[in-house]
């Protein structure tokens, strides 16, 4: 699903770069676009790990908050404003009872749990899910990604479909799950370099 952040106005962001801004929209107005305080959380985050982060000309938002019917994997241009959502799984370990909702958190190895925090896209590699992407985690709260194999994968349990049969997605082990067609236009938007941010606030 693509949209425009354009129209609800510019949002206060730290200067990341002379051509990073992008616009938040009010949640009552849409549920396309990162809710304005996710949002600036996650700016605040791409300036403090400015450092590490290679490029900052798009970024990826994970927002856990919502549950997983909807579409909220956003990939956003801070150049254009404009934003595509996706539809993506939480892990296992975070939605024990399977009911839809991200409950938890946990960055410890073996808990099938997704992590929050600020990521870095790594290299792509092809595993037991197809065409995978490595993600470097950057705070304490996720810093064990690379160890646990957290990634960004496809998998039929992401597919739209799912949400017809069962009114939500399966689960992954923790990893960024999407579905099995919009992995390409999630690798083409990203790529290695960038930020992915995953949050519920």
């Amino acid at each position: 699903m693509k949209t425009s952040l354009v129209a609800a106005g510019v949002a206060a962001l730290p200067a990341t770069t002379s051509k990073a801004f992008a616009v938040a929209m009010s949640p009552t107005t849409s549920t396309r676009v990162v809710r304005p305080e996710l949002f600036r959380q996650a700016m605040a985050a791409l300036h403090r790990h400015g450092n590490q982060i290679a490029f900052k000309d798009r970024i990826a938002i994970a927002d856990f908050a919502a549950p997983s019917s909807r579409q909220r994997f956003y990939l956003i241009d801070l150049a254009s404003g404009a934003t595509n959502s996706v539809l993506v799984a939480h892990g296992s370990g975070s939605d024990p009872a399977h009911t839809g909702f991200l409950q938890r958190f946990s960055n410890a190895d073996g808990s099938n749990a997704s992590s929050e925090g600020t990521f870095m896209t790594a290299d792509y590699y092809v595993g037991k899910h197809g065409k995978s992407q490595r993600l470097m985690g950057l705070d304490p709260t996720n810093n064990m990604a690379l160890a646990r194999a957290i990634v960004i994968h496809s998998a039929w349990y992401s597919n739209p479909d799912m949400l017809t049969k069962h009114g939500q997605l399966g689960r992954s082990q923790g990893c960024f799950a999407v579905g099995q067609r919009d992995l390409d236009q999630v690798f083409a938007r990203l790529g290695p370099g960038r930020m992915l941010y995953s949050a519920k606030i």
